[in-house]
């Protein structure tokens, strides 16, 4: 334990004193903390002792994942979304039923030895994108609000959304739906799982907002504890809508919206505190992804997975993106950089890891392509995200009326 110790607690030192210069560069964070996961794991050096089960990967990664999704809410414009609305509506309710239509097709053509709901499970899996590891993108203020505030919504609800499809799937292909009818299992979840996390997440935060305004005017924050607040809020919208019944992840997104908006003249104060912890977070998941997802899943790598991987990352992912926003003014290049930058990280590590609980009988295949898919996207996009949205925000500047 105590050497497992050592070398987590050094690498963070050492990541830590180079983030400013690495996050200069075309690199990413993901890219670092999962190749020295793989490093340090049974594929590499086999470093590490502990044997991380797959419940620990998943609670670590869903709190990771609800608390940046409760920042990234939290912090963004909503005077410019209200603004360019239409783009991030398209991306939903658009864009991203099709990217599951499209995945399902394509991986039904080439995975002919998946069950149909497992298919179906894999275009779920993969289709919501990652809201930290596009934030080289969203963050880039050379880039039009519109794209950026889109792209930022998109990632914050499309995993959210995608959650009770994905339970509805998974039912179907272990049984559970039983003689319910699955349109009426679908209903159902999509109910409880939206209709629950929606007011746990704007109950939770409005009496948190009330409360810490009391205590802000009485002057009782200290500059310790005012770093924990955001986080304990954060899980504790995510954990009460799992508990529940309702999606923890719609919770902390909704949650971190009304924070946002009510919060407004102390925002700073609290977020940024509350993103190092979940850049931490962050850190951790993925090196554990690499040193023990990666590890376990690379018995069943196949051309047949980097394919779809690939074809995950471009067509089925920027053809349905290129037409839901077809009859917006956002020009040819606009939809293809939105399109492109849909990047795949947490919310899919989470989905695989809950797929692999459930024991179906094509695990292995499943976990490989999710774990090809993420791979390939952090490498891709990390590589892509700096170089492109300075040269697109140049371009669209240029260009009138490119930026709605």
């Amino acid at each position: 334990m105590y050497q497992d110790l050592v070398i987590m607690a050094v690498f963070i030192l050492i990541y830590s004193s180079v983030a400013g210069a690495v996050e200069k560069t075309w690199i990413s964070g993901a890219i670092i903390f999962t190749a020295f996961g793989l490093l340090i794991g049974p594929v590499g050096l086999d470093l590490i002792s502990f044997k991380a089960d797959r419940e620990a990967i998943k609670v670590l990664a869903e709190l990771t994942l609800a608390l940046v999704l409760f920042t990234d809410a939290a912090g963004a414009d909503l005077g410019v979304l209200k603004k360019f609305e239409r783009l991030p509506v398209r991306l939903l309710l658009v864009g991203l039923p099709l990217t599951i239509l499209l995945g399902f097709g394509v991986g039904v053509v080439l995975f002919q030895g998946l069950s149909v709901f497992e298919v179906a499970l894999l275009a779920t899996m993969l289709a919501p994108t990652d809201a930290a590891l596009g934030k080289a993108v969203v963050t880039n203020e050379t880039v039009p609000n519109a794209v950026r505030q889109g792209l930022n919504v998109e990632s914050g609800l499309n995993d959210g959304i995608c959650v009770p499809i994905l339970f509805v799937f998974l039912a179907l292909a272990t049984g559970q739906a039983g003689e319910e009818s699955p349109w009426r299992l679908a209903m159902m979840l999509v109910v409880e799982e939206i209709g629950i996390g929606l007011a746990v997440g704007l109950l939770i935060t409005g009496l948190a907002v009330g409360m810490l305004k009391a205590a802000w005017r009485r002057n009782w924050l200290t500059e310790t504890w005012i770093q924990i607040s955001i986080v304990a809020l954060a899980l504790a919208c995510f954990a009460t809508a799992q508990l529940i019944g309702g999606s923890g992840f719609i919770a902390a997104f909704c949650g971190g919206l009304l924070f946002g908006a009510l919060a407004k003249e102390h925002r700073e104060e609290f977020l940024v505190p509350a993103e190092g912890i979940g850049d931490t977070m962050a850190l951790i998941t993925w090196v554990i992804f690499g040193a023990a997802v990666v590890s376990k899943a690379i018995g069943h790598f196949s051309w047949m997975v980097v394919l779809y991987a690939v074809l995950s990352l471009t067509f089925i992912r920027m053809l349905p993106v290129f037409f839901s926003l077809t009859g917006l003014r956002t020009n040819a290049e606009g939809k293809l950089f939105v399109g492109w930058f849909g990047p795949r990280g947490l919310a899919s590590i989470v989905f695989i890891v809950i797929v692999v609980n459930a024991n179906l009988p094509n695990d292995g295949v499943l976990a490989m392509t999710v774990v090809c898919t993420v791979i390939l996207s952090i490498i891709l996009h990390g590589i892509s995200a700096k170089p492109w949205a300075e040269g697109f925000g140049v371009r669209s500047r240029n260009t009138q009326g490119s930026d709605d």
